[in-house]
């Protein structure tokens, strides 16, 4: 039979095999633990990404939408660059006419010459 001391002992091996326990599972880490702590981590992780990806997109599209309307913007001032020059040679080509017709002369271009001139 068991004994006070057999007793004693026994709990001493149980009480010294939990602290020895106690003692692998905070030096290594409780593996319980270790595998919530990571799945939580690739949740986390992924999630990190998703938003990560989500806004170099939105960088992108924003940089995008920019370069867009700029060149938007510089197209239209050379639209109206080119047109006020154009203007300005219908202007001079008025001009030297009235001046021609108030000697009674008369140009010899015609349209088409005109059209080949405007287009070279």
């Amino acid at each position: 039979m068991f004994g006070i001391i057999d007793g004693i002992k026994l709990g001493a091996g149980i009480l010294a095999g939990l602290a020895l326990y106690h003692l692998y599972a905070v030096s290594v880490g409780y593996p319980s633990a270790a595998r919530e702590a990571r799945a939580g981590y690739v949740l986390v992780a992924e999630k990190t990404a998703a938003e990560a990806r989500a806004a170099e997109m939105e960088r992108q599209r924003n940089a995008a939408a920019q370069a867009t309307e700029e060149h938007r913007k510089r197209l239209e001032a050379a639209q109206a660059s080119e047109q006020a020059a154009r203007d300005t040679l219908e202007n001079e080509i008025r001009s030297y006419e009235l001046q021609l017709s108030e000697k009674n002369r008369a140009c010899a271009v015609t349209a088409a010459d005109r059209d080949w001139l405007l287009k070279h």
